[in-house]
């Protein structure tokens, strides 16, 4: 098991500040319009349908932030985890930057850059409706017509 410091903080932090991470965070942005470039939309435009190749918009997520700090930093889930609370200093950057994919994710869902649904699913955002159907028989009384067999 891990032997933390006097301060409660984990000796081997890959991230020695907040400003650290949010470093971090500023380097995967600038990741993800490098990879917008491998995401191209092909659209054929003028009199001619002449073809050009567009880079799309590369949706913020945690996942990738995770994948960016693992493949360039090393692990970053237990910030923004802080089961034990040795990161409790970097909990304002972990919120903002969750919060900034978030807004991302929903106002690309909004404005139809990113998938509306896939957008409401991973934000928990939902539109309830609720339906109540009530049932069963109404079976009139019959009038007794005499003996019947």
């Amino acid at each position: 098991m891990a032997k933390y410091n006097e301060g409660g903080q984990h000796p081997k932090r890959n991230f020695k500040t907040p400003d650290d991470l949010l470093k971090a965070w500023g380097e995967f942005k600038n990741d993800l319009d490098i990879q917008s470039t491998e995401w191209l939309k092909v659209l054929y435009v003028g009199k001619d349908g002449q073809r050009v190749a567009e880079p799309t918009k590369v949706p913020m997520t945690f996942e990738g932030f995770k994948r960016f700090c693992r493949n360039n930093y090393g692990e970053v889930g237990d910030y923004f985890d802080n089961k034990l609370e040795y990161y409790n200093d970097f909990s304002a950057i972990c919120r903002a930057i969750k919060d900034e994919i978030r807004e991302n994710q929903i106002i690309g869902g909004l404005m139809g850059f990113y998938n509306p649904s896939i957008t409401q699913r991973l934000n928990n955002l939902s539109e309830t409706t609720k339906t109540e159907i009530s049932g069963g028989l109404n079976i009139p009384e019959l009038p007794d017509i005499g003996d019947r067999k």
